[in-house]
This record gives C-alpha cells, sequence and structure tokens, in this order.
C-alpha cells in the first residue's frame, strides 16, 4: 500500500501576515487561495515538493464557537502545531529569514537528533523548525 501525506493545515489568524512569511521569507510558492463567508484556506508549498500543500486555515473555522474560541487562544499563546523543514544550509537559511522580521525562537545550534537546527514562530504564533540535512 503506498499513502503519502498530500496537504497538512496550520490556523492562521492574519492571511496576509502569514503569506509574507511562507511566500516571502520562507521562499514558498502560493498553490491556491481560496475565500468564503468568513474563511480563507491559503496553500503554499516548497517548490521542490510539488505534491505537499501546507494549507493556512482561518483560526477556527469550521466549529463550534467554543472550540474555535479555544483554538484562537492557544494561538495567541502559540501552543498549537508547527512544521519542520530542512534546509542544506541551516544558518544560511536562519540568516536569510531573520533578515525579514521573523521573530526567532531558537539560533541554530547543534542537536542530539539532528546535525544542526533553528526555530522561528510564524506570524500567527506557529512554531517552524529548520533542520539541517544531514550530508551524504
Amino acid at each position: 500500500m503506498d499513502i503519502s501525506v498530500k496537504y497538512t493545515f496550520l490556523e492562521v489568524d492574519d492571511h496576509e501576515a502569514a503569506l509574507a512569511f511562507y511566500r516571502d521569507a520562507l521562499g514558498f510558492e502560493v498553490r491556491q487561495d481560496v475565500a468564503m463567508e468568513g474563511a480563507r484556506w491559503l496553500t503554499v508549498g516548497s517548490p521542490s515538493q510539488p505534491d505537499l500543500g501546507i494549507v493556512l486555515q482561518t483560526a477556527g473555522v469550521g466549529r463550534p464557537a467554543d472550540d474555535g474560541q479555544t483554538i484562537k487562544s492557544l494561538l495567541a499563546k502559540g501552543s498549537l502545531g508547527g512544521l519542520v523543514l530542512e534546509t542544506d544550509d541551516v544558518d544560511a537559511t536562519f540568516e536569510r529569514i531573520r533578515a525579514t522580521g521573523a521573530e526567532v525562537l531558537q539560533e541554530p545550534m547543534d542537536q542530539a537528533y539532528v546535525p544542526r537546527d533553528c526555530a522561528f514562530r510564524d506570524p500567527a504564533g506557529n512554531q517552524i523548525r529548520i533542520n539541517q540535512r544531514p550530508k551524504g
């Protein structure tokens, strides 16, 4: 059986700020932008992974009001999900992203689980970790 990941979802509270981060800071391409009745689904992805889309969805939409409010509260605290990305040069990638004004959580450092990594928060508060791709 062959199963692969097609989409993953992140909650965001400001699609224009998210677009600036994912497109301009990370270099992702916009694949789809759908808006309807108080909701927006903005799909972005790495040019090197055309089959994988990251859907930036309106925080709390499509859920009961109490759940939606809880999600918005958790998002504001930075307590929701995130992504782990991979690059050939963490240090250069870090400097490029930091130059855009992105919130730094961790500067590049050696780790036991990957050769090196760093971390940012996107404008909504989601954690974005970037790992050094192993050489070889």
